[in-house]
């Protein structure tokens, strides 16, 4: 608590040289007080270091907690695992070594080296990377806090960006997974002459804010449109990962994990299932996987499955617009 206890007394002094490297030293240090539940210190921390930055007006630990923030955020505990996730070798080994990267980031900053900690995932809708987000997080041990854009963009000049600057203070302090689902939604390419001035603004914030969070904050930008977003943040994002359509093989795969974890059988080849369900995404057999589960919870104690997933293979087959065979 010493180390503390002493860059509190500096905060609260205005010492500290390099500011930059200053409020980044103050910033680490209150998101690893958080994390050991050292409440009182880390809202101490936060305070004073809020009173050195004239641009914020409240205390940035309470932001992430009151009412104003919960409009801008969702903050949920992770509970998915990366084992949970059928995805292709590659994927796996660039999470394992980010994962890797967090939990040795002490020997990385011996060397002068932080961890990386910005991400893109590219992939069609369902494909799993809002799954892969919360799998990251959970495997870090952080909370997952996904960008709530009803709350963010406001219908005012210069309303988002100041929304903007309010969520930024309020997830620095901590470690976590920040979430931007959709993220050409707030990143379109700058360039394109269709856009709005405010717009590109609110981009050149956003790129600027994701560029000064401290390697504890994981950025996590995800897209079913790679070509909509800005050329700058194909710059900032170290790590990009491509998630492809599920195949059949994928499909099986996930089947076969999700029966074993969940112990219900579907009485049919998870090959039939797969080749029945061709269109659909990993979210969409998930959601098939559920309606099984459920159905064989209220059929009674002795349920015919097979007969329950037959039934709901063809209701999903038509709502998947496949020809039943």
């Amino acid at each position: 608590m010493a180390r503390a206890d002493l860059l509190l007394a500096l905060v609260r002094s205005g010492a500290g040289g390099d500011e930059l490297a200053f409020r980044r030293a103050a910033e680490a240090l209150i998101a690893e007080e958080e994390a050991k539940k050292h409440g009182v210190l880390a809202s101490q921390l936060a305070e004073a270091l809020t009173k050195r930055r004239s641009n914020v007006a409240s205390n940035v630990t309470s932001l992430v907690r009151n009412e104003v923030t919960g409009t801008l955020l969702h903050e949920r505990d992770p509970e998915r695992r990366i084992t949970d996730l059928v995805l292709p070798g590659q994927v796996r080994q660039i999470c394992s070594e980010v994962i890797e990267e967090h939990y040795r980031r002490d020997l990385l900053r011996s060397h002068g080296v932080e961890p990386r900690h910005r991400l893109l995932f590219i992939g069609p809708p369902g494909g799993g990377k809002t799954s892969l987000a919360e799998a990251l997080a959970t495997e870090l041990m952080v909370p997952l806090l996904t960008v709530r854009y009803e709350g963010l963009i406001g219908s005012f000049l210069g309303e988002t960006g100041a929304r903007m600057e309010t969520l930024f203070a309020a997830v620095r302090i901590r470690p976590c997974v920040l979430f931007f689902d959709e993220f050409d939604t707030v990143a379109k390419e700058r360039g394109d002459t269709h856009e709005t001035g405010e717009i590109k603004r609110v981009v050149s914030t956003l790129l600027l804010q994701v560029d000064r969070l401290p390697s504890h904050v994981i950025v996590i930008a995800a897209t079913n449109h790679a070509e909509l977003l800005d050329r700058a943040v194909w710059r900032r994002m170290q790590v990009r990962v491509e998630l492809p359509a599920p195949t059949r093989a994928g499909k099986v795969e996930w089947l076969n994990a999700w029966s074993e974890r969940t112990g219900i059988e579907f009485g049919l080849s998870l090959r039939t299932i797969a080749d029945r369900l061709t269109y659909v995404s990993y979210a969409e057999l998930e959601e098939f996987a559920s309606d099984v589960q459920r159905r064989a919870i209220l059929s009674g104690p002795e349920p015919d499955v097979r007969d329950v997933t037959k039934r709901l293979l063809d209701q999903w087959s038509k709502r998947a617009g496949v020809d039943k065979e």
